[in-house]
């Protein structure tokens, strides 16, 4: 596929999970992708990125930091579409605000800003998370359907201590309000837990729940969660720069399944594996609800089984050396 040839496009974050995938899949089709990482001189967060096809001749590195205010200017200039997936992502923040809020906030304010002045610029995706839709007091019962006018609570957020819910919720709010205010056309991508094999070196924070389980975990969460796959959710952002109609937000959600479930699935695809037996609680099972694929589907994304994206997803921690087994 090169429909992307002679266009520029930025991506923000470019070492991450999402976005090594997004980089990999927009070389492919023949852009040329300037990408933002911390430290361009870091072998384990570029070298993934300098070995992918057409690397050689269209993936430029810039060097960029979240709260650091202009430095996404030159990385920005000349693009024809920013797709901002740089957030941190993970759990047990020692200071919520400085590891997780301001960089989610003040990063993707700082990333827009870069964007106002720049006459090349059609559209900004920007990569956000069912973090952002579905945390609030509203009911999710079974017959229930979450879908894209739901929005987070941060106050329901706050009084859990859901921080990294809170930093995505906070940071979409964010960039809507600036986006209307300064005209820029902006689409947001809303996945669920993102999984499927790993590009990047290092294990992320969706993977490594997988990782878990497999690796020897005595219980399962008693949860429900919501799952989809990292191609799919790459490939989504790109459909949402390539189809001029594309507008709001886009719940990427394949399957809603409780963790027994996915215990389930794991022990078919791994008889032999020690999975865990029991829930962590004798609680019933938290109910399962449904999320709206509609809108989706209208981008043309065709959703990879979770059964697929999970024995992907252990095949390519095995090869990577996280697992025991």
């Amino acid at each position: 596929m090169s429909s992307g040839a002679g266009q520029v496009v930025c991506v923000t974050g470019a070492s991450g999970y999402i976005a090594s995938w997004l980089v990999k899949f927009l070389l492919e089709r023949g852009y040329t992708v300037k990408a933002t990482v911390r430290d361009p001189n870091d072998p384990r967060k570029v070298d993934h990125l300098l070995n992918l096809d057409g690397a050689k001749e269209r993936l430029h590195l810039f060097k960029a930091n979240l709260l650091e205010e202009g430095s996404f200017d030159s990385a920005v200039q000349g693009c024809h579409v920013v797709f901002h997936t740089a957030s941190p992502f993970f759990n047990n923040a020692k200071d919520p605000q400085i590891e997780l809020l301001d960089p989610a906030v003040k990063g993707t304010l700082n990333v827009l800003r870069s964007c106002v002045n720049s006459p090349t610029l059609k559209r900004v995706v920007l990569t956000s998370s069912f973090a952002a839709v579905g945390f609030s007091d509203r009911p999710k019962t079974p017959d229930v359907v979450v879908d894209e006018t739901w929005y987070s609570d941060p106050e329901f957020c706050k009084r859990p201590g859901l921080w990294y819910v809170l930093s995505k919720t906070l940071a979409e709010d964010a960039a809507w309000k600036f986006v209307k205010e300064n005209s820029i056309d902006m689409v947001t991508m809303n996945p669920a837990l993102v999984i499927g094999p790993l590009l990047q070196p290092e294990l992320n924070t969706s993977a490594a729940m997988v990782l878990n389980l497999v690796n020897g975990a005595p219980t399962f969460k008693n949860d429900c969660f919501r799952w989809v796959d990292v191609r799919d959710v790459a490939i989504a952002h790109i459909l949402a720069y390539e189809n001029a109609s594309a507008n709001g937000r886009y719940l990427l959600v394949e399957r809603v399944v409780h963790y027994s479930d996915v215990v389930k699935i794991l022990r078919d695809l791994y008889p032999t594996l020690q999975l865990p037996e029991k829930c962590e609680d004798d609680k019933p099972y938290v109910p399962v609800f449904k999320v709206s694929k509609e809108k989706a589907k209208s981008l043309g994304i065709e959703y990879t089984p979770l059964e697929v994206s999970l024995k992907e997803t252990v095949e390519s921690l095995k090869e990577k050396k996280f697992t025991k087994f």
